[in-house]
């Protein structure tokens, strides 16, 4: 099945997000644990953000990546030389591997944009061995991802289409308060816990945050390329106001939160 996530250009996705997506990894990884000699898959691993976090540890005896995206895959797999370290293509929705192959598997920001989240999570429990850890993050679209929110509730005041693609993008599943743990625990994992993990991202000045966005990839992306030239320019002033929030350019430091889930494999 195809993913809901417009992934075509793993440099533009860099620039976006996975400069920042490493960090949160670092915290997903702390929260769902990692022990010595674990067999984990990274599943939806996108550029390889969680799968090189993984690799930069030395507990992990075998870490895979799996996306649907061939230009992610290429581009994850070009990154590190680390022979623990593999990564290939394949459909989340519909995990191939064998049962119990893992000991951990996890997912990070993707989830939510899969075709069927609650098919990959009973992918990602089968493909876990019993008393294995099944553990994802999620972006906290509404409440706690500001970049976003300054893009999306500017863009939104200026067309109602944006406010109709925000609504879309905000209601995604997974993404409010108790869904990824209740999601964990219709897949029938055992002593399901959840968390809110925050990190911070920084910007130089303004065109270090818009330029990744006029470029982007998923539904920022979908929608600023659609826009004619002038509600690009109209678009683009309103969110440098927002940006700039009556200060002068220069650096800025916001907050992005996500959700957590972790549980055992019964």
């Amino acid at each position: 099945m195809a993913s809901r996530y417009t992934a075509n250009d793993p440099a533009a996705y860099e620039r976006l997000m996975g400069r920042w997506s490493g960090r949160l990894a670092e915290q997903l990884i702390a929260f769902a644990g990692v022990m010595p000699g674990d067999r984990v898959l990274d599943v939806g691993c996108g550029t390889g953000s969680l799968a090189l976090a993984l690799a930069a540890r030395p507990e992990p005896a075998a870490i895979t990546g799996i996306d649907i995206a061939v230009p992610y895959i290429a581009y994850a797999s070009e990154r590190v030389a680390d022979p623990r370290l593999s990564f290939v293509t394949g459909d989340a929705v519909s995990l191939q591997f064998p049962d119990g192959s893992f000991d951990r598997c996890y997912s990070l920001i993707a989830l939510n944009f899969m075709s069927d989240p609650a098919a990959a999570l009973a992918g990602m429990r089968r493909a876990t061995r019993q008393g294995g850890t099944v553990g994802a993050a999620v972006w906290d679209f509404p409440g706690g991802l500001v970049y976003q929110r300054i893009f999306w509730d500017t863009a939104a005041a200026l067309d109602p289409e944006a406010d109709r693609a925000r609504a879309r993008h905000y209601s995604s599943p997974l993404t409010a308060p108790g869904e990824l743990a209740a999601a964990f625990r219709q897949a029938g994992l055992d002593d399901v816990q959840d968390a809110s993990l925050t990190i911070r991202v920084e910007y130089a000045d303004f065109a270090d945050y818009w330029e990744p966005i006029a470029n982007a990839q998923g539904p920022v992306g979908d929608y600023v390329k659609r826009l004619g030239p002038a509600a690009l320019d109209r678009l683009t002033e309103g969110v440098r106001r927002a940006y700039l929030a009556g200060r002068a350019d220069g650096p800025r430091s916001m907050a992005a939160s996500a959700w957590a889930a972790r549980g055992v494999v019964p």
